[in-house]
């Protein structure tokens, strides 16, 4: 009975951050014996009181039981704990942050406690119910949650927070204890939440780079890019020379940082092919026939013609902290691009992204062994390739029916298809139908498989145009076969478009994309 009347009170008491660990109690509605302070599970969950546990352990102790008397004693050991870890080799700070999840979370006994007083005073009158509900939503907190509210405080805390959430993301995977692991993913989303808080677009500052901001700036913008790596400084140059912009948002406590950034393409329409941006600084970058090879120098310092420019097309958006993984930066930096342009250009209509395509062809290459696979066994009751496909395949190479299939993923995984243009063709439309499939239908928990897409999606943007050959560089072939993706922003529409998206999954889409979609499951 205690039970139900605690789940009621679950159902009516909403609690943001906090609800999460509700659960984690649920099972413990009896009392809990308390666990011993100085003997520890180690990450492949056999017990031993190690060294470095116990000293993990003092100091600890020394930091949660030392009383906040003043701003003096509180930022000292704020610093304490932050140049602690700082110090402590890299092996060492994994188990140093498990000890730290699992000793000073939560109290699960005071929480069971205080649960069972709410379901007490339920029937005691509004005013008590109140309190002890305020005393459960206390008990909910972690005692780290607290530490590090004050951390972020202090200065250089707040980067010190996303450098260790970063090593928390980076080696939760390889946490062997399913229990340390709960308690790491509880740490981890905390130390989220508090940032999400503190990086929230009122905290954030725009800021356009050119090649006259100062050199540490110039340099980071090289250093983070991660979807067009830039080749040389003649290359960097360009991307924030005539046409082109490149915004960034950084963050009052982290001064100098980049902590999002936006390069963009001003040209006549919406491009189709990478190369046409990266390798020609000039308008002449909106040619659409632009190959990799097809180099213009130009003059960067180009006066723009202000008249001519009616697209901005968002080619590489890049977040430069691991740390900062599940915080929401790049919708809000593309929206305040969107208005910064608007006021800059006048005459720009059109706002789209060009965008990689990461996973497909390691998606196709899985989905055509799979089924291949079922061939062997006898099972044959999925196709990828249409039959029409097939047909045109087996004449081109002079193959069987039965290893059309094979010959498909050998070409694929050895980038045979590239070397003849006549096999190139016939590759084009299986090729682009799956790769429309891949972004259209697949789904990852009823959104779009493709994290990308996800991405552009949830910000409202329609799924508008693929393009074919647009980035042939080795990486653009490795990710996609080539391929990449339009995503369009019709500014009317985002809004709307985002909440269907988000609430009932529902991707927009255009006539020409979807006719690739033909015959396609």
């Amino acid at each position: 009975m205690i039970y139900k009347h605690f789940l009621l009170f679950l159902y009516r008491f909403k609690m943001s951050a906090a609800v999460r660990r509700l659960g984690c109690i649920q099972r413990h509605l009896s009392p809990l014996p308390k666990q011993p302070l100085m003997v520890q599970q180690t990450m492949s969950g056999s017990t031993r009181a190690s060294a470095t546990n116990q000293e993990a352990l003092q100091f600890l102790e020394t930091i949660f039981s030392t009383p906040d008397l003043g701003v003096l004693a509180l930022e000292s050991k704020c610093r304490r704990f932050c140049e602690h870890y700082k110090s402590l080799p890299s092996g060492d700070k994994i188990p140093f942050l498990t000890t730290l999840s699992k000793q000073y979370g939560v109290n699960q006994d005071t929480v069971i406690q205080v649960a069972r007083n709410v379901v007490n005073a339920q029937e005691k009158g509004e005013a008590l119910l109140l309190m002890t509900e305020e005393r459960l939503r206390h008990a909910l907190i972690p005692q780290y949650q607290q530490l590090f509210s004050k951390i972020g405080r202090i200065e250089g805390g707040v980067k010190f927070l996303v450098d260790m959430r970063a090593d928390i993301l980076t080696n939760l995977p390889g946490v062997q204890s399913d229990d340390y692991k709960a308690h790491m993913r509880i740490l981890q989303q905390t130390i989220r939440d508090l940032l999400a808080l503190w990086f929230s677009v009122g905290f954030l500052h725009l800021q356009r780079i050119t090649w006259q901001s100062p050199c540490d700036m110039v340099q980071k913008i090289s250093d983070y890019e991660a979807v067009h790596p830039i080749r040389d400084v003649s290359d960097l140059k360009r991307r924030v020379g005539s046409y082109r912009r490149c915004f960034v948002f950084t963050h009052g406590s982290m001064p100098g940082e980049p902590v999002v950034v936006l390069h963009t393409a001003l040209t006549s329409s919406i491009s189709s092919s990478i190369h046409s941006i990266l390798k020609t600084p000039t308008f002449s970058g909106s040619n659409p026939t632009a190959t990799p090879d097809s180099t213009t120098d130009g003059d960067v310092d180009e006066k723009e013609d202000l008249a001519r420019i009616s697209a901005a097309i968002f080619y590489s958006i890049t977040s430069t902290q691991k740390g900062l993984q599940g915080v929401d930066l790049g919708n809000y930096l593309i929206k305040t691009v969107v208005k910064e342009l608007q006021n800059e250009f006048s005459g720009i209509t059109q706002f789209s992204s060009l965008s990689p395509i990461p996973g497909f062809k390691v998606w196709l290459v899985t989905e055509l062994n799979r089924i291949i696979n079922l061939k062997d066994i006898g099972e044959d009751n999925d196709e990828l390739l249409l039959s029409s496909e097939i047909e045109t395949m087996r004449n081109a190479l002079s193959i069987p029916d039965h290893s059309v299939l094979k010959t498909f993923k050998d070409l694929i995984q050895t980038h045979g298809w590239l070397q003849n243009e006549h096999i190139c063709e016939v590759m084009k439309k299986p090729l682009m139908r799956l790769c429309a499939r891949y972004l259209y239908i697949e789904k990852r928990r009823g959104f779009a498989l493709n994290p990308v897409a996800n991405f552009h999606l949830g910000n409202g943007a329609v799924l508008w145009r693929l393009n074919w050959k647009a980035d042939m560089s080795m990486r653009g072939i490795n990710q996609s076969c080539g391929m990449m993706v339009n995503y369009r922003y019709y500014l009317q529409n985002t809004e709307e478009n985002s909440q269907k998206y988000l609430e009932d999954q529902v991707i927009p889409t255009t006539p020409d994309f979807r006719s690739l979609l033909e015959h396609t499951g």
